[in-house]
């Protein structure tokens, strides 16, 4: 059985692990392409991609209570915040936690939207651990016929 004194300590290097992997990502610019290459220890992850008439982002986060999530868009931005709660029980009476990979505390991403987003126009579900975000796209960007006379 560990002792109580050295959980603290592996939890403390778990935690600057996981932080110098965060620096590592953010300070290497020439391996990463956009803000969206940013990933790892990021959470939720985040899928995005387009139809003709809408953005869709797609965020995989299981275990959290649709109620504590934030969104918003602003200036070409959506940011997608929230907190994932732990599930693990409290240490003591008996309870060792020998491993903890799942991410737990509060989250922000940030995605960059194209210029054809429409922010008026944002739709948000949450069911079975996937947040889909589907914003609409600007009438004035999508193609039209223009009849000839």
């Amino acid at each position: 059985m560990m002792n109580a004194s050295f959980r603290p300590a592996a939890d403390l290097f778990s935690e600057l692990n996981r932080l110098q992997s965060v620096l590592d990502q953010v300070f290497r610019p020439a391996e990463r392409s956009s803000i969206r290459a940013l990933t790892g220890a990021s959470f939720p992850v985040i899928n995005v991609g387009t139809t003709p008439e809408t953005i869709e982002v797609m965020a995989l986060a299981p275990g959290l209570d649709p109620a504590s999530l934030q969104l918003s868009i602003d200036r070409g931005l959506l940011v997608i915040a929230g907190e994932r709660k732990s599930n693990v029980p409290e240490s003591g009476d008996g309870v060792s936690v020998y491993a903890q990979e799942r991410f737990t505390g509060d989250f922000r991403r940030v995605v960059s939207l194209p210029d054809e987003a429409d922010p008026a126009k944002v739709d948000a579900t949450y069911r079975e651990g996937i947040l889909r975000i589907t914003v609409a796209k600007r009438e004035s960007s999508k193609p039209r016929r223009i009849e000839v006379s």
